[in-house]
């Protein structure tokens, strides 16, 4: 039996700059995006908010933000522990120092006071997931995976995680020995209640050599012929076109071809012709979720795997 091919398309970076909310909200009002996910640390984090909340989008959720990369846009933690900033006062710049000079206890104080402000906007938070991957530990191996799992489900969210690993993805299928850390996370996931897709689906952040907005667009139409079954998520980082930002930040001409991309007939028919049906994080809530006790038992036998 031939299952459902489902994709959540999410935007990330809701709430970074004037032009990423633009964006993103044209996306989602047009129901050309899954969902999105708001930064509450950001310049924009206030527009985004109030226009959230003035919807009541059901598909908005928590982007927890602990780096802040750019050099001509930078932005602070909320709770100002000295652990969580550079020399600067603002969050780190590489996920890097973050995982080397952040303290445990600072970061899980962060987490709550990112999503109490969330809450107190008004938003009705779908999901969680974490800008640049920084809880993740994929820089130094200092994993804050089971900390953000454990606030999650107090706050009984489903999370951006995945228990499968793409063959074709460019980057986790490059990672080596990432099978055990990927079953002990989707196990620890499943045994605190936290509901997560199937798969995450990447693509390269910058311009890479070569690439023209049509070579790019092509290469995430073929990606939606071998989408595997189950549910995926791919990421984007949409945002409307905008001197100040294509002078000043990094690779913002692709965040301008992601924006136009979800807009593009030739990638809606190949929703269409591929029979991939667009889903957001309500159906991995409703359909994902695993039986708890058995799922404590899969990752007892995943940590005795050596």
């Amino acid at each position: 039996m031939t299952m459902e091919r489902r994709l959540i398309i999410n935007c990330d970076d809701f709430g970074q700059s004037k032009a990423m909310n633009q964006a993103i909200q044209h996306l989602l009002e047009e129901n050309k995006a899954s969902s999105a996910t708001i930064m509450t640390v950001t310049p924009g984090f206030e527009e985004a908010a109030s226009w959230t909340a003035r919807r009541r989008q059901p598909n908005v959720g928590l982007h927890l933000t602990m780096t802040s990369e750019f050099e001509a846009l930078r932005w602070s933690s909320l709770t100002g522990h000295p652990s969580l900033h550079d020399q600067s006062g603002q969050q780190y710049a590489t996920v890097q120092e973050f995982e080397q000079k952040a303290e445990t206890g600072a970061v899980l104080k962060e987490l709550d006071a990112q999503y109490e402000r969330a809450s107190k906007a008004g938003i009705p938070v779908s999901h969680v997931d974490n800008h640049m991957g920084s809880l993740y530990g994929m820089e130094t191996g200092r994993s804050l995976i089971p900390q953000m799992l454990w606030k999650t489900s107090r706050w009984r969210l489903p999370a951006r995680l995945f228990r499968y690993i793409h063959p074709e993805d460019p980057l986790l299928s490059s990672l080596s020995n990432i099978e055990r850390p990927v079953a002990l996370a989707s196990s620890l996931a499943d045994m605190l209640g936290v509901p997560i897709p199937d798969y995450l689906l990447s693509h390269p952040f910058p311009v890479v050599e070569g690439e023209t907005y049509d070579s790019f667009k092509q290469s995430l139409i073929d990606k939606l012929y071998r989408l595997p079954e189950g549910v995926s998520e791919t990421y984007v980082h949409p945002g409307a076109e905008d001197a100040w930002m294509l002078a000043n930040i990094p690779n913002w001409e692709k965040r301008v071809w992601e924006y136009r991309l979800l807009f593009d007939d030739d990638f809606a028919y190949g929703l269409r012709d591929a029979k991939v049906i667009l889903t957001d994080y309500r159906y991995v809530e409703e359909n994902l979720k695993r039986p708890r006790i058995r799922s404590a038992v899969k990752l007892m036998k995943a940590m005795a795997q050596k």
